[in-house]
């Protein structure tokens, strides 16, 4: 198949032109052309999709069996692309996520329970709705959080900073808020799978790793994945309403329980992810935090520093802070 990638450069679009030059199709690249292509070869075109103008100027005369929207956040973003290939393509595949989803007292989230109309993710889901109404033979992808190597968001690599200088990590609430992290390369066979496959025309699918973590159990995997032992990495939990951050992030993680079930794509795409969160972790250490020498450079610890300011035995009594001897009795909240 001829395949458009919309971005492609960056991060899971990498991942995704390799998969789908190593299965033989021919993929191209729409892209401001601020990086080259993951492999020789591969064709790019260089423009703004935010110009609808440029985007059809640049597009419409191509020829395309199917298109993956990565970086689209609005539906304004997708509604040009579409208009252009709407009757031309065979499988159109929309990044969403799994943050649409409305907060819930049943866990997992499933595919089909509500969205959260206020959501900063409501856009993925007016495109999922515009892409059903419209007739678009498409398939979104809901993932959770996304990490592996080449990752622009401070998801692993925020743990990583504080672990290789030995700090002390703050992390809010008491550390039991269970999340789910998939990798990079997971998520992209996933969309690769869903390419071509009829059952999965108008479908959602949630795509992450298959197992659920702590926050604590997180920082816990991050030490070993640094070659420590899960025993030495230096925990404090705080109450982040005690604090005022401003506009700087504290945590990379919304404090709340966050996890997907990704029984249907398994089931209904045949994908099976590779990595576990260790081995993952480990990936994502060795390639790119390392390898990019993020270890040496400095790192702005403000937020953490007032976090750890609170005096300690104080906090004790006013919940504000506590320490990680204090939460970490056997038998109480360790991670099983």
């Amino acid at each position: 198949m001829r395949i458009l990638i919309m971005g492609g450069t960056r991060f899971v679009g990498v991942y995704l032109t390799k998969v789908l030059v190593e299965m033989g199709h021919e993929v191209v690249l729409f892209n401001r052309g601020n990086k080259p292509a993951p492999l020789p070869g591969v064709q790019q075109i260089h423009g703004d999709r935010k110009d609808p103008n440029q985007l059809k100027e640049m597009l419409s005369s191509q020829e395309f069996d199917g298109i993956f929207d990565n970086n689209a956040r609005e539906l304004s973003d997708t509604q040009p692309l579409v208009e252009i290939f709407k009757d031309r393509v065979q499988h159109f595949v929309y990044m969403s996520s799994a943050g649409v989803y409305l907060k819930s007292d049943q866990l997992p989230h499933l595919e089909g329970d509500p969205v959260d109309p206020n959501s900063r993710h409501k856009g993925k889901h007016h495109t999922e709705a515009y892409l059903q109404e419209l007739g678009v033979p498409f398939t979104a992808i809901r993932p959770t959080y996304i990490y592996g190597p080449q990752n622009y968001n401070d998801v692993e690599a925020w743990f990583f900073d504080r672990i290789v200088r030995d700090r002390t990590i703050p992390i809010p609430g008491n550390g039991m808020h269970i999340t789910q992290l998939g990798h990079c390369q997971d998520l992209a066979r996933a969309m690769a799978a869903v390419l071509g496959n009829p059952e999965a025309i108008g479908k959602i699918y949630n795509v992450s790793g298959e197992r659920y973590v702590t926050f604590d159990g997180l920082a816990r995997t991050c030490a070993m994945a640094c070659g420590k032992s899960a025993d030495e990495v230096k925990l404090v939990h705080y109450d982040p309403k005690q604090f005022d951050f401003g506009k700087r992030k504290a945590f990379p993680f919304r404090l709340q329980h966050f996890f997907a079930d990704i029984h249907k794509a398994k089931t209904e795409l045949n994908w099976q992810p590779e990595y576990d969160l260790l081995s993952g972790l480990k990936d994502s250490f060795e390639k790119d935090y390392l390898a990019s020498g993020r270890d040496q450079a400095d790192v702005d610890f403000a937020v953490d520093d007032q976090i750890l300011a609170v005096d300690t035995p104080r906090s004790k009594d006013t919940g504000i802070l506590q320490s990680m001897t204090q939460l970490a009795e056997p038998g109480r909240n360790q991670e099983q």
